[in-house]
């Protein structure tokens, strides 16, 4: 297993992220493309998850914000790898790419059928519930300094 990163809109990494979020998000979840992929496609760090095999599984972004906070967006993992511990290692590694740095504090927006997992790894909500692509979600925010 291992995780990379890239900024690269150009790189395969970058491909492999767009591949896993096209679907989850645009077939699963009827997200439309002009929602899915969005002009902060290329201020944002992406990570792949891939298995041994070298397949990708997983994915999540990070777009820096100002005072030192970082939002982690676009978590997605393909059905056949759900409940293996994938999102947990993509958002840990999502974390330690944000101290490492200068990020204090990361912040999300939850669809409400992933607040239990966000809530185990440290996260609280901050907000109501607020409509995303049709989707209802909560903002939830972690101090990670």
């Amino acid at each position: 297993m291992k995780i990379v990163q890239t900024r690269d809109r150009l790189s395969p990494i970058y491909i492999d992220a767009l591949r896993i979020r096209s679907e989850v998000f645009m077939k699963e979840q009827h997200v439309p493309l002009n929602e899915e992929v969005d002009q902060y496609e290329a201020y944002c760090i992406h990570f792949v998850y891939y298995d041994d095999f070298g397949n990708a599984c997983g994915t999540c972004r990070l777009l820096p914000q100002e005072n030192h906070v970082m939002k982690l967006q676009r978590m997605a993992v393909l059905k056949p790898y759900r409940h293996h511990q994938i999102g947990d290692a993509l958002v840990k590694e999502a974390e330690n790419f944000s101290k490492t740095h200068d990020g204090k504090t990361i912040i999300l927006g939850a669809q409400l059928t992933a607040l239990g997992f966000y809530e185990k790894l440290g996260y609280q909500v901050t907000s109501e519930i607020f409509l995303d692509a049709g989707i209802e979600h909560k903002m939830m925010q972690k101090n990670i300094i």
